[in-house]
């Protein structure tokens, strides 16, 4: 059976940078904003498509072989965490993050760590030289016999790298200073991206390799390049964390193979990045005694409960308008808990400056913590320090109500597992969840009461505090 085909020639219009397509030319591309980059090209043509010939059958769901789907521990039990238990032969993984965050010290030492397993690995590095990468190599300890690097820029010569060694783990370092020939633009823009990651996905899928990609990010911290970047791949990792702090955090904003609520937690130094299977105590300041100002609450990172300590200083203001200062906090939710405590506990914070900030670099964003910057505030208004065995976790509305959070049974669990001994939790939550074994939960149905608790809990003492606004 012939198969007809038609044609059709039209004028059109193409960016340099991007790629993109217009039908009248414009001064400034619609797509990268870049000025002066459209011209004049050959017009597309239009090709209707036939079928062609099946070569491999469809298979009935049941008779689909899942083992090439199982998931290879990489030896890093907090990667492997986040992955949902390692990487999958034929999955491509696409790490992204600030510079500087450890993105590339993590991935070379988990290709160290694969070599030593018996495979072989390929490290294209297209942002240092092979000296460098080995440098870094040996300082964090990641040698291997059968890991091999190739500094490179170029996608015919990596997939020809490819080729060659078969290997089973490609990490590429990073996608975004990978360049096809067959391609108008610098390398980086949004053309250049969508090549070189769709020929290393084909060449994922097609060999069997699992690929390690380094993305950029932009200046607000999302993934550069193109959108479709982040559907070709089957996982998306971000990593955060303050260049000033030592933790870092690495969460699964897509995954195909496992689940987007867990979080791996990392200690950077100068001798590499470390797994850090119980982070909580990073989160908590050392001290000898209480201070007025603090209290304790439990985060959930995904389906890990953290334990994480709020800090906060009330001192009269020389200002017109009182400075509001955060840290670790969302500046926007503290000024929001800051008028509930003006206006339904009648707490004389209007006219102060109030700082408030976490402690060991975490950045807290759930709801949940909001009691716990209600207590913080208080205590540092009446200059009570709140007893050194109290948590409170629970969520502040406007009106003044302390909301139910989910997960109470994990974060009472994992408070009282540090020894915690009592809880400020929101009223009515205690009769779905258990409490465990040594530790005293007081339910709190509003800010005013939750006040009032925390000052029989003040100094580990049982008496009654004044009102906060009395003070």
């Amino acid at each position: 059976m012939a198969t007809r085909t038609t044609t059709r020639r039209t004028p059109g219009f193409r960016c340099g940078e991007c790629g993109w397509t217009t039908a009248k030319w414009v001064g400034r591309c619609g797509e990268c904003q870049a000025w002066g980059t459209v011209a004049e090209t050959g017009a597309p043509t239009a090709a209707r498509t036939t079928a062609a010939s099946v070569v491999t059958p469809a298979l009935r769901i049941a008779d689909v072989d899942v083992t090439r789907a199982a998931a290879r521990p990489t030896g890093v039990a907090e990667f492997d965490r986040v992955l949902g238990g390692g990487l999958v032969p034929g999955g491509v993984v696409l790490v992204a993050g600030e510079p500087g965050v450890g993105k590339s010290t993590l991935l070379l030492d988990v290709a160290a760590r694969a070599a030593r397993s018996g495979s072989e690995v390929l490290y294209i590095s297209g942002e240092e030289s092979a000296a460098q990468v080995r440098t870094r190599a040996e300082r964090i300890s990641a040698m291997a016999d059968t890991l091999y690097l190739a500094a490179e820029t170029d996608l015919a010569t990596v997939l020809g790298h490819v080729e060659a060694r078969s290997p089973g783990l490609l990490v590429v370092d990073s996608v975004q200073t990978i360049a096809s020939a067959d391609v108008e633009g610098q390398a980086g823009n949004v053309s250049q991206v969508r090549e070189v990651a769709g020929a290393l996905i084909a060449a994922a899928k097609a060999r069997g390799i699992a690929v390690l990609l380094v993305g950029h990010v932009t200046k607000d911290g999302s993934i550069a390049g193109p959108r479709v970047l982040e559907h070709l791949v089957d996982v998306v990792i971000q990593f955060e964390g303050d260049r000033h702090s030592r933790l870092r955090l690495v969460r699964a904003v897509k995954n195909r193979f496992g689940p987007t609520d867990e979080v791996g937690c990392f200690d950077l130094s100068d001798v590499g990045i470390t797994g850090l299977a119980d982070p909580s105590g990073l989160f908590l300041s050392t001290r000898d005694h209480a201070v007025p100002g603090t209290c304790v609450t439990v985060t959930l990172e995904g389906r890990r409960p953290l334990v994480a300590e709020v800090q906060a200083l009330v001192a009269p203001s020389t200002l017109p308008s009182p400075r509001r200062t955060s840290s670790g906090l969302d500046a926007s939710r503290l000024a929001m808990i800051i008028a509930v405590l003006d206006k339904r506990a009648g707490a004389p914070v209007g006219s102060r400056d109030i700082f408030a900030a976490t402690v060991g670099g975490v950045r807290i964003t759930e709801p949940a913590a909001d009691l716990a910057i209600v207590c913080a505030v208080a205590s540092s208004v009446i200059d009570k320090p709140l007893a050194s065995d109290v948590v409170a976790f629970g969520e502040v509305g406007l009106a003044g109500e302390v909301r139910r959070v989910t997960g109470l049974d994990r974060r009472l669990a994992e408070a009282a597992r540090l020894g915690f001994r009592h809880a400020l939790v929101p009223a009515g939550s205690l009769s779905d969840s258990s409490v465990p074994a040594g530790i005293r939960a007081v339910e709190v149905a509003d800010v005013p009461r939750a006040i009032e608790a925390m000052g029989r809990l003040a100094g580990g003492r049982s008496t009654s505090a004044p009102a906060v606004g009395t003070v």
